[in-house]
């Protein structure tokens, strides 16, 4: 059974950094297996996918946040690991990380990942 904890400030101040940690348990982030997928939900909206790391490390984003936006791996912790540079009270939302079986961009229906964290909440504020 793979679980994933994401994990990070609940609270980031206007043009900050905001770093965020998924920890996997139960499989490898350099499997081929699955893609590690990075989702937000605003107050009030729906999921807006933000990117994916694949196992040997190749990343794609959405094209509103390639600017901002970085995820990278730490293999000897076994995370994945999301940076988004500049953050507005708009970044304000619920962070998931999800793992999926398939290549997939853009994709927000949940039935899409086979595995979901439970969510940390981000709130950009003065």
């Amino acid at each position: 059974q793979v679980q994933l904890q994401e994990s990070g400030p609940g609270l980031v101040k206007p043009s900050q950094t905001l770093s965020l940690t998924c920890t996997v348990s139960g499989a490898s982030i350099r499997t081929e297996t699955y893609f590690w997928n990075w989702l937000r939900q605003p107050p009030g909206k729906g999921l807006e996918w933000m990117g994916v790391i694949s196992g040997s490390g190749s990343a794609w984003y959405s094209p509103s946040l390639k600017n901002r936006l970085s995820i990278s791996m730490d293999t000897s912790k076994n995370q994945v690991t999301l940076q988004l540079l500049s953050v507005t009270p708009e970044d304000t939302a619920v962070y998931y990380c999800a793992a999926a079986k398939t290549f997939i961009l853009g994709v927000t229906s949940k039935d899409a990942y086979e595995y979901w964290g439970q969510g940390t909440q981000v709130t950009v504020s003065s």
